[in-house]
């Protein structure tokens, strides 16, 4: 069964950063597309960010040239980097990865970041 587990959440100040992690355990990362979505209470889940298994990376408006999204295929792993975080990005993100081929995906379970001063 694929577990995908999250770290890195947490509470900061309006101006830093932080960096999320999501580990998978499939059998070749490089097959699946990645993204991290986040969800605040009474709205929606939001794509914030997409990375294909080709290299093409896609933001939310609101993150852009704040957020970089990255993956590193040994470690099968993809990361959020978060600078100049805002109370707006306060949410509860997860990590998601989609098999290009078959279009199966999976879901981490969550990991809270909260901006606040």
């Amino acid at each position: 069964q694929v577990q995908l587990v999250e770290s890195g959440g947490g509470l900061v100040q309006p101006g830093e950063s932080l960096r999320l992690s999501c580990a998978a355990s499939v059998s070749i990362f490089s097959r699946y597309a990645v993204a991290w979505y986040r969800r605040t209470p009474g709205k929606q889940r939001e794509l914030v960010a997409t990375l294909t298994s080709g290299g093409t990376t896609i933001y939310v408006d609101s993150v852009k040239g704040r957020f970089t999204i990255s993956r590193d295929n040994a470690k099968k792993t993809v990361y959020l980097q978060m600078n100049s975080l805002e109370p707006e990005d306060t949410a509860v993100y997860y990590c998601n990865i989609r098999e290009v081929l078959t279009g199966e995906q999976y879901w981490g379970q969550g990991t809270q970041v909260t901006v606040s001063s």
